[in-house]
């Protein structure tokens, strides 16, 4: 594991990094069509988490894949992250889905109605618990702990859409993380969200409105969520289209208020204002004074405000650093 030893440097004190328990649901898809099945729904490629002898002979095969399926009109339905369970290719391919849990039984519907007649089973895997883990800086070598005690992780990998959103642990419900992660303590989960919106990353279905967020607004293809060369999926037709034509003017970034937020009475979608009164944008989620919205990329230096109820909140907002650089002229 050397990707672990990396990001876990050297000793240090504190703890080695926080645990954070995820309410998101996971989903087994497991049988011999489960890849073909999900490639045509989603708009990653399935095939290169469950890819033949060659690339698991180089270690080259991911544990894990993000990505979206999307509706018809090209908009995302659910935001996942897939992990690979089987070890070889010569297995029957088990693959878990991520997902949002308010939206389990809606994506249990949307596979079987697909599903038609193909080899496939899908069962919500309630016996299993979801981690988000973020080093610490100081971070000691958890990589020969971690291979003894590889019963209890069924999964650790690293956070397949960015680096600095650190790894994802699936655990059976119940196992000991001090023992699978030595020096970590369990954080709290506001704190996870605070890291995710500080970072511009969505997640779930107040960031990711199903059936209004579009794919590549929404950074799909800056979070590895995303293939221009496999072919098609539903929703595939409008996403490669607006890609070729290269231009996006809106995207999802990170916001500061100048206040923290109340914490109900923010309407789904508020406007986001220019000094002269222009909509830049509209705010999607967020908690205390950080947030995440939907912005159009001219308007991202400029002082802007939040209209609640005749309020007016001022914001500014900010360009991550993970993004890819705009390569120099």
């Amino acid at each position: 594991l050397p990707g672990l030893r990396r990001l876990w440097r050297g000793g240090g004190s504190g703890a080695a990094a926080a645990c954070f328990p995820l309410g998101r649901a996971l989903l087994g898809v497991r049988g011999a069509e489960a890849a073909p099945f999900l490639q045509g729904l989603l708009t990653n490629d399935v095939t290169r988490l469950v890819a033949g002898d060659a690339a698991a002979a180089t270690g080259a095969l991911p544990r894990a894949l993000y990505a979206h399926a999307l509706n018809v009109q090209g908009r995302c339905l659910y935001d996942l992250i897939l992990y690979r369970l089987h070890e070889s290719p010569d297995e029957e391919p088990h693959i878990l889905l991520e997902c949002d849990s308010g939206v389990l039984e809606a994506i249990q519907k949307h596979l079987k109605l697909y599903k038609i007649r193909r080899k496939v089973n899908i069962t919500p895997c309630l016996d299993l618990s979801l981690w988000a883990v973020v080093p610490r800086e100081q971070a000691g070598d958890i990589a020969s702990s971690l291979t003894k005690r590889a019963d209890q992780a069924l999964i650790l990998t690293p956070d397949p859409r960015t680096e600095v959103m650190g790894w994802r642990l699936i655990t059976k419900k119940g196992a000991n993380l001090s023992e699978i992660i030595p020096g970590s303590h369990i954080g709290n989960i506001q704190d996870y969200h605070r890291h995710r919106y500080k970072q511009g990353i969505p997640e779930g279905v107040k960031d990711l409105p199903p059936g209004v967020a579009l794919p590549l607004e929404s950074n799909l293809a800056y979070m590895n969520g995303i293939s221009f060369t496999k072919g098609c999926y539903i929703g595939q037709e409008l996403t490669a289209r607006t890609h070729h034509m290269g231009v996006i003017r809106k995207r999802l970034l990170p916001v500061q208020f100048s206040a923290p937020l109340p914490k109900d009475n923010i309407p789904e979608g508020a406007e986001i204002l220019t000094e002269s009164g222009k909509s830049a944008g509209k705010f999607r989620a967020g908690g205390g004074e950080l947030g995440i919205a939907l912005l159009r990329l001219a308007n991202v230096n400029e002082p802007l405000c939040l209209n609640l109820a005749g309020d007016k909140v001022k914001l500014t907002a900010n360009i991550p650093e993970w993004w890819p650089k705009p390569a120099s002229k």
